[in-house]
């Protein structure tokens, strides 16, 4: 029987550091990392091959715990008996995971600003075994304003599955009447009441949220800034559930038709270009621990494709290049592996800096999200209150709407039963009025504050009033002082409400 064993060089330069930062002892430390590389990586962590490191002993690092790390283990690995040797040695299920922790835990270390209580508590939040049961039934009752007339709160009952369809949200209005601070009060509220356990993806298209600290900190939002400072999404939009050869097809031609619908000049030929290369791509990688290509992969195969034919460069390896080149998602280089999940995260990605690309990587992640929400199972429902696992949200929503999105529309139709939900916030009504989808049907609440040039028909598709009524409130809405808002009435008898929002700045300064 083993009494110790060597990390990695690597693995023991982050275990030292983090001893400096955090005062921990560098076996709690690496008990740890083999913990969250358990639950990152579960089966699939590579075997480690470096022995040059530190020596961490067997009683230091099982401590009294011996027989919970055995059950942890057997758990994860569905093995209930696994042989000593294989258990702690050089050659061993906790070498390997140690050594893999330890590069996760740099890689969040430097994501948390090298701030070792960060560390420490994105640790606390995110280590969860898929084995967890969800907490159900828990009620997100929303504060959302105060009657203009009555002086009356109005609460929001988000995910009450017997009185609404879904819990898909729109904001519309001009720029700087108060929707930003209205939908971050939303999701912060969300955050706490759900004890965290509802996430949000927000794609913030113009700068401001990334820059709001007090919402990030109360959020618990991990900020990705890209082209900024070299940081980049650890997503791998080429991910799959399984990787046979009808998923692969299927895939490529999807990625295919995502690419022709944000660029115009994508035409077939070069839809069909894209398609071999990503089949290629995943070919090439077929027999490695990642089985699925990064851009940089993709990119070189195309540009060998067009060499061969002697065709020159065009918009696609344009595209492909700015991809690879400004390095915007995970590459197989990156010393820690991709997110395996992304409805277990809570992410806020700043695009502004972008000056390209933009709708793409929104896309890719959309497409990434969609296809992790189609394998989960139902989410639980307890009292009439559906489980939300996530939230999309899509900042400047005008810029995505009218893009054809197959991935968005399937979420917004099929995301209920999942727990996942789509946020909107956009300047018109007049954005969801698309002849390719209906979106206006499928938003189940809706908050128009000033907007202008309005049509009478949004407004009735998005309130659910009479001609007449959606005539006399275009002029009302046009009309609309800062924070006032109009919305579909919880009684019916009404039609519409008109309330003053609630702020983050008041409900969380």
């Amino acid at each position: 029987m083993a009494d110790r064993l060597m990390t990695s060089m690597a693995a023991d330069e982050v275990l030292s550091v983090l001893r400096l930062e955090t005062k921990l002892d560098k076996a709690v430390l690496a008990r740890l990392a083999c913990c969250l590389s358990l639950a990152l990586d579960g089966q699939e962590v590579p075997p480690s091959a470096h022995f040059s490191g530190g020596e961490i002993r067997r009683s230091s690092f099982m401590g009294s715990d011996d027989a919970v790390i055995r059950a942890l283990i057997a758990h994860v690995y569905e093995r209930p008996d696994i042989p000593d040797e294989e258990f702690f040695s050089n050659r061993s299920i906790i070498k390997n995971h140690v050594d893999r922790g330890c590069a996760h835990l740099k890689q969040w270390f430097n994501e948390c600003g090298r701030d070792a209580g960060v560390l420490l508590q994105r640790l606390l939040e995110t280590v969860e075994f898929e084995g967890r049961r969800e907490r159900m039934g828990r009620g997100l009752d929303l504060l959302i304003g105060r009657t203009v007339l009555e002086n009356r709160n109005l609460i929001v009952e988000l995910n009450h599955t017997a009185r609404h369809a879904n819990s898909h949200l729109a904001i519309m209005g001009k720029p700087g009447v108060g929707k930003t601070q209205f939908l971050l009060k939303i999701l912060t509220d969300i955050r706490v009441q759900s004890d965290f356990q509802t996430h949000f993806i927000y794609f913030d298209y113009k700068g401001d949220v990334v820059s709001n600290s007090r919402f990030l900190d109360l959020a618990k939002a991990q900020p990705y800034r890209l082209l900024q400072g070299g940081q980049n999404l650890p997503i791998n939009p080429f991910v799959l559930p399984t990787y046979d050869e009808q998923t692969i097809n299927i895939s490529a031609r999807e990625k295919a038709e995502s690419f022709a619908s944000i660029n115009a000049k994508l035409g077939v030929v070069q839809k069909g270009a894209l398609t071999e290369a990503i089949r290629a791509g995943y070919a090439q990688r077929a027999e490695t621990a990642a089985p699925y290509p990064d851009f940089q992969d993709i990119l070189a195969i195309a540009a060998r494709m067009y060499e061969d034919q002697g065709k020159n460069d065009d918009s696609l390896i344009e595209i492909l290049r700015d991809l690879s080149t400004f390095h915007l998602f995970w590459n197989h280089g990156d010393e820690a592996a991709p997110l395996e999940r992304l409805t277990n995260r809570t992410l806020l990605i700043d695009v502004h800096a972008m000056p390209v690309l933009k709708e793409l990587v929104a896309y890719l992640v959309i497409e990434r999200l969609y296809k992790e929400m189609a394998v989960l199972p139902d989410s639980p429902v307890e009292n009439d209150r559906r489980t939300i696992r996530t939230i999309l949200v899509i900042d400047e929503a005008h810029n995505y709407l009218n893009q054809k999105n197959l991935f968005l529309e399937r979420i917004i139709r099929e995301g209920r039963s999942k727990g996942v939900v789509v946020f909107f916030a956009s300047q018109s009504p007049n954005d969801y009025q698309q002849k390719f989808f209906n979106f206006q049907e499928l938003l189940e609440f809706a908050y128009l504050f000033q907007c202008e040039g309005v049509s009478a028909s949004a407004i009735q598709d998005i309130l659910g009033c009479s001609s007449k009524t959606a005539r006399d409130l275009q002029v009302e809405v046009a009309r609309l002082e800062p924070w006032q808002v109009i919305s579909r009435s919880q009684d019916r008898a009404e039609g519409f409400v008109k309330f003053m929002a609630e702020a983050f700045y008041k409900s969380y300064g």
